[in-house]
């Protein structure tokens, strides 16, 4: 098969298509006929190492530990271990696995869940890690009710353009910021109102937030402090910006200590990956309120591209690989 590799951390340089042997599942597996691999962040990290602290997470110290790149999954089963009681040849799925940039992929059971009917599979791809991540941010993280204020900084994003859209089925009153060429997205997906931080500081207007969902991973704590109402709830995703070491989760580690000694609960999010969650999204998006939005489609061999145009932040919504 044809599939993504990488022998070494590094660039995009160090991404090869190369021709390799088709994956046997085990007895716990679902192989995978793979229609389409979303792109996230996160394989910008995987596939160059950085910060450092990404590699103590089991990636591979020295190189990669997983030679073919690509997470976010959706296609068709085309065969099953002996173990695997949920799935049969022949079922659309999606989900998350290692190596899915390529045409065929095992992935855990636990980590898949049957396609929505009404998403193509270049949609479905862009799911699972990105709003699963919104989801866990808003929901397990922010505890989300109806009628709160949520302010979602990166909106137009991967994570906050679900975000949006979460926070709303979840009945709150939504803000997000954004940069001027993404406004209108934004106001697209169901925002109440929307901020341009080219334009205006959302910090600056006197409007505090019940919830804070950063997914964009720059500003200074003291900051969102401003926007948050004295006992509202900041909730930092991921780990972008700062030294090669521990990356963006310097910011998420001091917000965890200063949570201790203030009424506003500060906290870092990284997120778990699970069935269970693709399920409840399914529900979402099957009802119309969660719709997948997707910049770019690239094809294999342009993977490379893909990951870099996702790196430079410029995606409008989620980047997609299609087979």
């Amino acid at each position: 098969m044809q599939a993504i590799i990488q022998d070494v951390y590094g660039s995009t340089d160090v991404l090869q298509l190369r021709e390799v042997a088709k994956p046997v599942p085990g007895d716990d597996d679902v192989l995978i006929r793979v229609q389409a691999a979303g792109v996230d962040h996160g394989v910008w990290h995987l596939m160059t190492g950085l910060p450092y602290l990404t590699r103590a997470f089991g990636f591979g110290l020295m190189k990669p530990k997983s030679g073919i790149r690509g997470r976010d999954v959706a296609g068709v089963v085309e065969a099953a271990g002996k173990n695997v009681g949920g799935f049969r040849p022949g079922d659309e799925v999606f989900g998350t696995c290692e190596g899915s940039f390529a045409e065929y992929v095992c992935a855990k059971e636990g980590m898949l869940a049957p396609k929505p009917a009404n998403l193509s599979f270049a949609q479905a791809a862009v799911v699972p890690i990105s709003a699963g991540t919104a989801l866990q941010g808003l929901r397990d993280s922010g505890h989300v009710r109806a009628g709160q204020d949520v302010l979602v900084i990166g909106a137009a994003g991967g994570v906050g353009a679900y975000a949006v859209q979460l926070a709303k089925a979840f009945g709150a009153r939504v803000t997000g910021v954004c940069s001027t060429a993404k406004t209108d997205l934004v106001r697209s997906i169901g925002a109440d109102h929307v901020i341009d931080y080219q334009r205006e500081d959302f910090a600056g207007g006197g409007q505090q937030y019940d919830l804070i969902l950063d997914t964009a991973g720059n500003r200074p704590l003291p900051v969102l402090r401003c926007a948050l109402k004295p006992t509202g709830t900041l909730v930092i995703v991921g780990g972008e910006g700062g030294g090669r070491w521990t990356g963006g989760f310097e910011r998420a580690l001091r917000a965890a200590v200063l949570s201790l000694f203030v009424g506003q609960k500060l906290k870092g999010l990284i997120a778990a990956e699970r069935a269970a969650d693709l399920r409840f999204l399914a529900g979402f998006i099957e009802a119309g309120q969660v719709t997948p939005i997707i910049d770019k489609s690239y094809a294999l061999a342009d993977a490379p591209a893909a990951i870099q145009y996702v790196h430079e932040g410029r995606a409008r919504g989620k980047v997609v690989i299609t087979l």
